[in-house]
């Protein structure tokens, strides 16, 4: 079990908190509005009243020993850069960045946070590989380009090997893994045969697996 902060308690900070606390981590929630914190304060491992564009509200919550910090407030750009600038201070190594714009995220880049999120873009991307890519049940962006998607293997696939499915050249994106049922298998070969519904976990490049995807429908 890991221990998470998640500074602002809004519809973003809510949902990734409840969804961890769901998953088995322990979750202290923190906002500066009283009303939020009470009602969430019966769901989260802890739920605390804030202002954490104040240096030292931010130093009482004694944010050291934990995992991950999430700041996740939302229209108070100023208020969410003053509480990174004070987490940075303190030495939290960790910390995740909710930001509304390219210029917060510039700012976020400059002071050395983990990982900046936009919700909202990363909400549309997903959709658009939805529409666009129905086989595609989920992908992860590793950047530089690079992508980690879980396809489906569809019903006029059934039956092929891998070696009629993939294409060939040290470009091609690369599967990782068959789960076929409760079977995983790593790394298949090329003549491992795949049926409908396996799941393939592939990786390569944006352009390789856009090239490959009518081949997978």
């Amino acid at each position: 079990m890991a221990q998470f902060a998640v500074i602002g308690l809004g519809r973003f900070g809510a949902a990734a908190s409840l969804e961890l606390m769901r998953m088995g981590h322990a979750v202290l929630g923190v906002d500066v509005d009283p009303k939020l914190v009470d009602k969430y304060a019966d769901r989260l491992t802890r739920a605390v009243i804030a202002d954490v564009s104040d240096s030292a509200a931010v130093e009482e919550l004694g944010l050291e020993n934990y995992d991950v910090v999430l700041v996740a407030i939302g229209e108070d750009v100023q208020a969410s850069l003053l509480c990174v600038v004070h987490l940075k201070t303190l030495g939290i190594q960790t910390i995740w960045v909710k930001a509304s714009s390219h210029a917060q995220h510039l700012i976020l880049n400059k002071l050395g946070v983990a990982r900046v999120v936009h919700p909202e873009e990363e909400m549309g991307l997903r959709i658009a590989q939805a529409l666009s890519y129905p086989m595609v049940n989920d992908y992860i962006p590793l950047g530089n380009g690079e992508f980690v998607v879980e396809i489906r293997v569809s019903d006029r696939l059934d039956g092929k090997p891998l070696s009629a499915i993939l294409r060939d050249g040290p470009e091609a994106p690369r599967v990782l893994l068959v789960k076929h049922r409760s079977q995983a298998i790593v790394q298949p070969p090329a003549e491992h045969v795949v049926h409908a519904n396996d799941m393939m976990v592939m990786f390569g490049t944006l352009e390789s697996l856009r090239a490959m995807a009518p081949r997978l429908a």
